[in-house]
């Protein structure tokens, strides 16, 4: 049995080899540096992100269609992740509901630790395999859900557990790593892994890598949702006014599809109940609200396919 004086060796050992712990030979000395210095080296750093993402474009997508082919019969969208990737998991998933009307069980983000963690750090909840396999269990993953682990390190146990336990379960299984050759991408059924070379701050792992972890979650979430008929066009239609400014944008939003004046706007989504879609349906179709709801709940919820049905002689104009 290993003690924790062994432990720490082995991880020692383990994380010397790896690039996201690696010291940034381009800026030794930060205090040497003057702060417009500083600014100007750590914005070239984070300019790289972008351009490493770039390379694994092919491999993000083909996730992204995995997840929707699996939300679509039902499934839910599970980020899990320690420290920084846990935050970034949850900021990503409580924004879903908001933005795309989603219900909050259907995106959801896990932080080894629990909610305390989301506030500061919990100590060893990242080294517990057995809490990522119970994490897991009590959300009764199953084959319908995608869990994507995202550890910086790609070698943080808990993650590496969850992402086995939710495998074993029949759920597609994605490991997002910043670091090639990952553990965790050897765990998952889709290795995603993203290298960005050392950061500015030798091992601190929320700059590059964090800024990496959210670039591409923001990519996971959104483009599922428009795969999954959440937008119409380039517009959030299917979000929830649950403030001014969002009541406000539901009625720009109708403006800006159906070019309707600010008082039909208003009244069509009154009529709706606030729900956008339904409003656009509705000024697009003649329906009544009541009648756009229906039609739209039967084209799965996907709006272009429901004004294509509700009004077929105009359909091609808003297409």
């Amino acid at each position: 049995m290993s003690t924790p004086e062994t432990t720490v060796d082995a991880v020692r050992t383990q994380i010397g080899a790896l690039v996201t712990e690696a010291s940034n030979p381009n800026y030794p000395d930060l205090a040497a540096l003057s702060t417009q210095e500083l600014v100007t080296a750590m914005n070239g750093e984070d300019a790289l992100v972008p351009a490493a993402i770039a390379g694994a474009q092919h491999t993000i997508a083909a996730i992204i269609d995995e997840i929707a082919a699996r939300m679509s019969r039902g499934g839910r969208l599970i980020y899990v992740g320690a420290g920084t990737p846990g935050r970034m998991g949850i900021l990503d998933a409580s924004e879903c509901p908001p933005t795309f009307g989603t219900d909050p069980s259907l995106v959801v983000g896990v932080i080894a630790g629990g909610q305390a963690a989301v506030d500061q750090a919990v100590e060893n909840a990242e080294d517990s395999e057995e809490a990522g396999a119970a994490d897991m269990a009590a959300l009764a993953i199953g084959p319908n859900d995608s869990v994507v682990g995202i550890a910086a390190s790609g070698r943080t146990p808990y993650v590496i557990a969850a992402v086995k336990a939710a495998r074993a379960a029949g759920a597609y299984a994605v490991g997002f790593a910043c670091n090639n050759n990952s553990p965790l991408g050897a765990a998952a059924d889709t290795a995603l892994e993203i290298e960005l070379g050392p950061e500015f701050l030798s091992g601190s792992t929320r700059l590059k890598s964090g800024t990496c972890q959210k670039l591409v979650l923001n990519m996971i979430s959104t483009i599922t949702m428009v795969r999954l008929g959440k937008t119409y066009k380039n517009v959030m239609v299917d979000l929830r006014a649950t403030n001014a400014k969002l009541h406000a944008r539901s009625e720009r939003t109708l403006m800006r599809v159906t070019g309707a004046d600010a008082a039909t706007a208003k009244a069509a989504l009154t009529a709706a109940g606030g729900h956008v879609k339904s409003a656009i349906l509705s000024i697009l179709t003649g329906l009544d609200a009541a009648a756009a709801a229906e039609l739209l709940e039967q084209n799965g919820g996907f709006l272009q396919a429901a004004i294509d049905a509700g009004s077929p002689g105009t359909a091609g104009g808003n297409s």
